[in-house]
């Protein structure tokens, strides 16, 4: 497979489950292995979360030269939103925001589907369970910062909360996407649902970072932890690119280190 990427041109990487275990901080090691990528590829990181999300879990740990940093451009919330580092800071292309109708009918929404499969909260949960992030509304089960605040209990919580809920989050965001047909629904992460405006999703985001970077799809690769159908990668693979399935960051430490070889 590396011997596929050596003449690709942009590495597109998911973040959850890809570059980071879900909302967890970058670690040194990948950290160290994405700025020597750098030195050969431009690299896009694409995820669900805002770009505070992709601060405080990513840039907050990346350490790399500023002058390598020009090959990074950051796709927050399915790339519905765009950053690039340009003046020794991260400058925002665009955004594309939610209108205010749309974002209450999104919570409206999830109020009927919580009545209709009789889903209650857990009894602790960490920081808003639904979430507007402007491009995008995403509900988590056990609220958006239970990772931030508990670290790896936080993140054994999501993993045993996917394990007991799994086909029903599967059936709930079917039944989203039922009474909301003007929208996308995708699961996201261990416990995440999210919803962007239709046609938002990684299909768009790839088609995007397509056009912004100035880059054919032929020339580009997108690795995701979650290419399986109804993950929040899957659409990826509409565009043609060459997608790599990873099952955690320790996988993509290994693609990458066999890339730089």
């Amino acid at each position: 497979m590396a011997s596929q990427l050596k003449n690709k041109k942009v590495i597109i990487f998911d973040l959850d489950g890809t570059l980071t275990e879900s909302k967890s901080n970058l670690d040194y090691e990948m950290s160290k292995l994405l700025c020597e990528l750098l030195n050969y590829k431009k690299v896009a990181i694409i995820g669900g979360g805002k770009y505070e999300q992709f601060k405080n879990q990513f840039l907050k740990y990346f350490k790399c030269d500023v002058k390598k940093i020009k090959n990074l451009f950051l796709f927050p919330t399915n790339a519905t939103a765009f950053y690039k580092f340009k003046n020794n800071k991260w400058n925002k292309i665009y955004e594309f925001e939610l209108k205010r109708s749309e974002v209450q009918k999104i919570f409206d929404a999830f109020n009927e589907t919580f009545k209709k499969f009789n889903y209650k909260y857990p009894e602790k949960t960490y920081g808003p369970v639904i979430e507007n992030r402007g491009t995008q509304i995403t509900f988590s089960a056990l609220g958006q910062e239970v990772v931030s605040r508990l670290g790896n209990q936080g993140l054994k919580l999501k993993e045993n909360w996917l394990k007991k809920n799994k086909k029903l989050r599967e059936r709930m965001a079917k039944y989203l996407q039922k009474i909301l047909p003007e929208f996308e629904i995708r699961v996201g992460g261990l416990t995440s649902i999210d919803i962007t405006k239709k046609g938002i999703d990684k299909a768009y985001g790839i088609r995007q970072i397509s056009k912004n970077l100035k880059t054919p799809i032929k020339d580009m690769v997108f690795v995701g932890d979650a290419l399986f159908p109804r993950g929040n990668d899957y659409a990826a693979k509409k565009t043609g690119i060459l997608c790599i399935q990873v099952k955690s960051p320790k996988e993509t430490k290994e693609l990458i280190s066999r890339m730089l070889k």
